[in-house]
């Protein structure tokens, strides 16, 4: 039987037996016996090579046509059986079975917090800038006006690293401010950059403190920055990031690298800075959530800039505790102890 007849009496058999397939089960093994990798197809293809050359692209053709209009009567003959069926392997699926929940990701809180964060201040006019967690004592202490013998030091002089070159000592740095520092000494003014990075302390674990956390810091300098600027920059991203309707307060505070400094509160998000009986504020109205000030001469000098030319305020804020605000949660430990039925809800 030449080529041409062998592939009319397929398709006419195929037909045939596709349009007559009583259930899913039959029309699998149809499929397999036409189209499959051992398929009579196959076999068809495989005789070209003894298909006289004037006649070898038709009967290629043919045979390309054929397995198509199969694959088509295939396909539809399924739809009309309402069975899905999975090809070449002859495994039914069961349609009364529960669908497969697919697992989505999703940021973790700490994180989305931090690029909110951020992209506040982006909006503002703020570049971020990003430095090595492991710093040595100048940038981390001496050039923000932290020597050696300056009670600051008590609560951050800690987390020492040995063996590492150089005429430094090296420690985990204990704020991104050593990353303000690597920024100016690099860049002439005016700038305006924000920190955002990883921070580490010997705080002893509790609801509020972990040895380890986050932190986003600010700084802007040019000539005739002011108090009022850093109000105003502080304002809008409050209110952006807590609501229209949120309040906010200075008080005086102390910091080695800003003079004068202060502490930024808001009014409570839980009782609107209302402070009756709310456990959160305490009953005061107010929740801290950031320190501030303007950047003290002696850090410029430090940075060779000119004290008596530019000015420059700074802040910086615990991103772990904005997501607590943010969030309402009430243990910081609960951001790394990776228990899904916590993160699952953000």
């Amino acid at each position: 039987m030449e080529l041409f007849e062998e592939l009319e009496s397929v398709k006419k058999q195929a037909l045939t037996e596709i349009d007559s397939a009583g259930d899913a089960e039959v029309l699998q093994q149809l499929e397999i016996k036409y189209l499959g990798r051992k398929g009579l197809l196959r076999d068809l293809f495989t005789q070209l090579g003894s298909v006289p050359a004037e006649k070898k692209s038709a009967a290629g053709q043919s045979i390309n046509q054929l397995k198509q209009l199969l694959e088509e009567k295939v396909t539809g003959k399924k739809e009309t059986l309402g069975t899905p069926v999975k090809a070449a392997t002859g495994e039914q699926f069961d349609t009364s079975l529960p669908g497969e929940k697919k697992t989505v990701g999703h940021f973790h809180p700490v994180y989305q917090t931090m690029t909110d964060l951020s992209n506040i201040f982006v909006r503002l006019g703020f570049d971020i800038a990003r430095g090595p967690e492991i710093e040595n004592e100048f940038n981390n202490f001496d050039a923000l006006n932290i020597p050696a013998d300056h009670p600051a030091r008590d609560a951050w002089d800690t987390f020492y690293l040995h063996n590492i070159s150089g005429s430094q000592r090296h420690l985990l740095r204990c704020h991104t401010s050593p990353v303000q520092i690597r920024v100016m000494k690099k860049t002439k003014p005016p700038l305006r950059i924000i920190a955002p990075g990883k921070v580490f302390r010997s705080d002893t674990p509790d609801p509020g403190h972990f040895p380890m956390f986050h932190q986003i810091e600010g700084l802007m300098v040019g000539e005739d920055v002011s108090f009022a600027h850093l109000k105003g920059v502080l304002n809008l991203f409050i209110k952006e990031f807590f609501g229209p309707e949120t309040k906010m307060r200075f008080r005086p505070s102390f910091f080695s690298f800003t003079e004068p400094s202060a502490e930024v509160d808001i009014s409570c998000v839980i009782c609107n800075g209302k402070g009756t009986g709310c456990s959160v504020c305490r009953g005061e109205g107010w929740m801290e959530i950031l320190g501030c000030g303007m950047v003290d001469p002696n850090v410029f000098k430090t940075v060779n800039y000119d004290p008596e030319k530019y000015t420059g305020f700074a802040f910086g804020l615990g991103v772990e505790r904005m997501a607590m605000i943010k969030y309402r949660i009430n243990d910081i430990r609960l951001f790394t102890e990776n228990h899904l039925k916590f993160l699952n809800q953000f």
